[in-house]
């Protein structure tokens, strides 16, 4: 009998102890998720590596001048949201003329993607800077991307002003580099 009782309250302890762990753990991995992102802990422009529309050519993210605000937008050519948000973007570019654009997707089809560049003359737009694949994934990793379109801006000295998760208005985007 005492030890049916011992083998009990082991047991009971043991199960308490488990399920502790397991709240703690889930509490753990959620608070990660949000608050230590690389891009929060990190607020500038990280570098890395875009290959451009030609498949050969590599862009660093390094090499962008400072200056002018800086918007990351990483998407999907088959993404309606984002052909929406490039539509939108594209027709208020006119007040968007200071800013800097880099389009990023983790695609690796190429026939897709400059189907979508060419789809919405984005060669027409100077300050299109680099339409690529980000072929290490990194955006992904350090963004904590969940949805397409993303949009990251970024001011002339690549210090994070905002990231956009789903979407940006130009408005916005006009606002926060013109304040």
């Amino acid at each position: 009998m005492n030890k049916c009782l011992l083998i009990a309250v082991v047991a009971f302890a043991l199960a308490t102890n488990v399920a502790a762990q397991e709240k703690k753990t889930t509490a753990d991995s959620t608070t990660q998720k949000t608050d230590t992102l690389p891009y929060i802990k990190y607020p500038t422009l990280p570098a890395f590596n875009i290959m451009l529309l030609d498949s050969v050519t590599i862009f660093n993210t390094f090499n962008i001048p400072e200056g002018r605000p800086i918007v990351i937008m990483f998407f999907d050519p088959d993404c309606k949201h984002c052909r929406e948000e490039i539509k939108r973007l594209v027709a208020g570019m006119d007040s968007l003329k200071n800013i800097r654009f880099y389009l990023v997707t983790s695609v690796h089809d190429y026939g897709r993607l400059r189907a979508f560049y060419d789809e919405y003359h984005l060669g027409d737009f100077k300050n299109i800077d680099a339409v690529g694949r980000d072929y290490e994934y990194f955006f992904i990793t350090y963004y904590g991307v969940k949805f397409v379109p993303d949009l990251v801006l970024y001011d002339g000295q690549k210090n994070l002003v905002k990231f956009f998760e789903g979407h940006a208005t130009v408005n916005d985007l006009y606002e926060l580099t013109h304040k």
